[in-house]
Formats: structure tokens, sequence, C-alpha cells
């Protein structure tokens, strides 16, 4: 088949997916499984190569991701019931005073949204912001777009949460570089998304707690809320472990015995084991829960995780598929040809099909897909990979409008209209992804 051919072939596939997803409502999953089927049959391939494809790209994917996703999803979920989130905000109030709240508010978000998923951090801790807003009379904005910049970086950013665990996998980046620069990207994006934006924005856009939510009474959890310096240290153990895998890697010479443990204990498997056993025994059995409430927390963990873990080896055959008919060799000669540097091309790509679906793990694993056969024709290697990563889930975070469902969580526990949920919320998200798309680009000058 003709190079032109196979390009209107991965055309029609991307547009059959955004059609699915978007007009009939198909769940991501399935839509990505019959796209992924169709492109490889009109690409000519061999009807079972196509099944082929389809299970060794679902496998290769669910090798790494499952494992990653599971464990991370169990991790938060013990912080979370623990307490824990609130423990940290409660704390950082504390310690920043009234006065710089926002930014303890933006730590807290930052650093709650690295095991715990962002819906569920904006849950837990939104009535803290529905407190002070009416205890100052500031606008909710004022106290609640800190917050949301804080989850949303770290959301978007940081592994173990699913997006960047999915792009790295799918592109082959290491995760202590992604950690490292999501880090480095997600701090000045949530400063400048979070608390200046916050308070520019509130000064124009009043928002109230709104009457149909009531949170009167503060929450209540069933024992004693965990201690700040435990909960911190729990969140950075995985961290620290698997940076330091990254940075011996390039520090230490091979057959070091220092660099091979590190490599063994700083693997994402390992270090998120020893993180979920931790959190089992620190914010479980140590605090009075039985070994059977720690299981059955852990189990309740796995149903949201589930479905992004799904979504995601679906993304990895769409991958495969792209790569075994050869459609992905075209498209990445293609990018290859264009005058934009690569991380700025995984930033449009992103960009496009969140604007067009909605869906930021959709934009992340389509634009892995799409980007990964450029990576492999540009022989792109080591660290600008991770900044490969930070770029697509930039793309897939900017302009959030009515066909996210973060877009209509915002509207709702901030009692705001379109009209303003547009001018608050879509606009934060642009920040976010638009400074994390700068940091990259100005560390890939030095990287490349």
């Amino acid at each position: 088949m003709s190079d032109s051919m196979l390009v209107m072939v991965a055309v029609a596939g991307i547009a059959a997916l955004l059609f699915l997803v978007i007009r009939t409502k198909l769940h991501a999953f399935v839509a990505l499984m019959v796209v992924s089927l169709l492109v490889g049959i009109a690409a000519g391939m061999p009807l079972n190569g196509v099944i082929q494809s389809i299970q060794s790209g679902m496998g290769g994917t669910l090798g790494f991701v499952a494992i990653v996703v599971g464990l991370g999803a169990m991790f938060g979920k013990m912080l979370e019931v623990s307490g824990g989130a609130e423990r940290l905000a409660q704390t950082l109030l504390k310690k920043f005073g009234e006065d710089r709240s926002q930014w303890a508010l933006g730590v807290t978000g930052f650093l709650v949204a690295i095991p715990v998923f962002f819906d569920v951090g904006l849950i837990i801790l939104v009535p803290l912001v529905y407190g002070l807003a009416k205890k100052t009379g500031r606008s909710l904005l004022y106290y609640g777009i800190p917050l949301l910049a804080g989850l949303a970086v770290t959301h978007s950013f940081i592994p173990p949460t699913p997006g960047p665990i999915a792009v790295a996998d799918l592109i082959g980046a290491d995760l202590g570089w992604v950690i490292l620069f999501g880090v480095l990207a997600g701090i000045p994006s949530m400063i400048i998304a979070g608390p200046l934006f916050g308070k520019w924005i509130a000064k124009r856009v009043h928002a109230v707690v709104p009457e149909y939510m009531n949170f009167e009474e503060e929450k209540k959890y069933d024992k004693e809320l965990p201690g700040f310096g435990m909960i911190t240290s729990i969140i950075l153990v995985p961290l620290v472990l698997i940076l330091v895998n990254t940075l011996s890697s390039v520090l230490l010479s091979e057959g070091n015995g220092f660099r091979s443990f590190a490599a063994f204990i700083g693997h994402p498997f390992v270090a998120l084991t020893l993180a979920t056993l931790l959190t089992f025994v620190f914010l479980g059995t140590k605090r009075g829960y039985s070994r059977q409430e720690v299981q059955d927390i852990a189990t309740k963990a796995l149903e949201p995780a589930g479905i992004i873990i799904l979504v995601t080896g679906a993304g990895g055959v769409f991958k495969q598929v792209l790569v075994d008919s050869g459609v992905g060799d075209v498209l990445g000669e293609m990018m290859a040809g264009s005058s934009l540097p690569p991380i700025l091309l995984a930033f449009l790509i992103a960009a496009v099909v969140r604007v067009a679906q909605g869906s930021a793990t959709v934009s992340m694993v389509t634009a892995a897909g799409l980007i990964s056969p450029l990576i492999v024709i540009m022989d792109l290697q080591g660290p600008v990979l991770g900044l490969i990563v930070i770029a697509i889930a930039s793309g897939a975070t900017v302009l959030s409008h009515v066909n996210d469902s973060g877009f209509w969580l915002v509207n709702r526990y901030f009692g705001i209209d379109v009209k303003d949920t547009l001018k608050t919320w879509t606009i934060m998200e642009t920040l976010i992804g638009l400074v994390g798309l700068t940091v990259a680009l100005v560390l890939g000058i030095f990287i490349a």
C-alpha cells in the first residue's frame, strides 16, 4: 500500500476514534479497540496479524501499567480513608497561616494528587475551601483555584498518577526522568495557575458556597488523623527511590554494587510495593484497622483503577497496530520531516485530541501512540523522552471545556455557570499546560 494511502488510513482512524467517543458516546476502551481493528484491516494487515498485534499491544502495555496503577490506587486509597489528605491540608494551613492559605492549598493539592485521583482529592478537600470562604467572605475561587491547580498539576505530570505512567510506558521513558521533570514543570505551573491566577480571577468572579452543597460539619474519620511527618514520608518514599535509581544509572558505572541495588529497589514495581505495604501497616493495622478492613479498602481502590488500566491497554493496542501495519513508520517519517521540535509536536497532537474529545487519558494514550514511531525514527532516548511525556501531559491538560468531566465537577462544586467555568477552570488548565510546555522546551535546549 502506498504511503499516501497509509496516511489516509491513519487520519480516518483518528477521525473514527473521535466520532465514536464524542458522537456515539462509546466507551473509550471499546472505541480504541474498534479503531485498532479497523486500522489494521484497512492498512492491509493479515487478519491473524491484526489479532496478534492486539494481543502483544495489550500484553506489552499492561505488563507494566497494570501493576503500577494498581499499586498506586491502593496507596492512594489508604491515604484517603485514613484522613492523611486532611492532615496534610490542616497542617499546611496552620504553618502558612490564613494570609497565605492560598499557597497552603496549592501545596496540599500538589502533594495529595501524587497518590490520590484528582476528583477524590477535590471531594476530600473542598470543605476546607468552603470553610475559608465563609470565614473571610472572599470568593470561593480565591481558595479553590490554588487547590485545583495543585491537584491538576500532579495529576497530569507526576507518577504514580495513571496519565504519565501510561505515556512513559508507551514511549519507553524512564519514570525517574518523568518525576524529576514533572516536579520542575509542575511547581511553576502550580504557582502561576494557582495562587497568582486565583488571586486575580477571584476579584472578577465572585463565587459563594452553593446551597446544594451542605458541608457544615467537618468530615469525621473513624480513627485519629495520622501525623503530618508520616504522611509526607510515605508519599516521598516511592518518588525518592525511583529518582535514586535514575540518578545512579547516570552517575555510576555499570556493575557498581550500589547502582545494581538502586536499580532493583528503585524500580517502580518494588518502590510502589514498598510504599503500599507501608500504608497498609502505618495507616492501617498500626492505627486500629483490622487486616480484613485493610484488604477491603485495597480491593475497593481497584474499581476506578480497572477502567484506567483497560483504556491504557487499548492505547497500547492502537500504538502496536500503527507500528505493525506500517502506518506508524509513514507518520513518523512525516513528523520527522516537520520543522517543529518533537516536544512541541507531542504537545500539539495531545492538545488537538484533548479539545476534540475531552478525556485527558484518551488524549495522552492517543498522542503517545502517534508520536512513538517518530521516537524510533529519530532514535530519541534518555532524558528527552521524559520531556516528551511532560509535553504530552501538558497538551492533554489545556482547554478543558464542556466535553470534559472535570469541567462539570468544578462547575458543580463551585456553583458557577458555564461562562464562569470557562473563565476560571478552563483558563487555569490552559495555564498549567502552557507553563508545562514552556519548561519542557527550555529544558530541552540544555538536554538535546
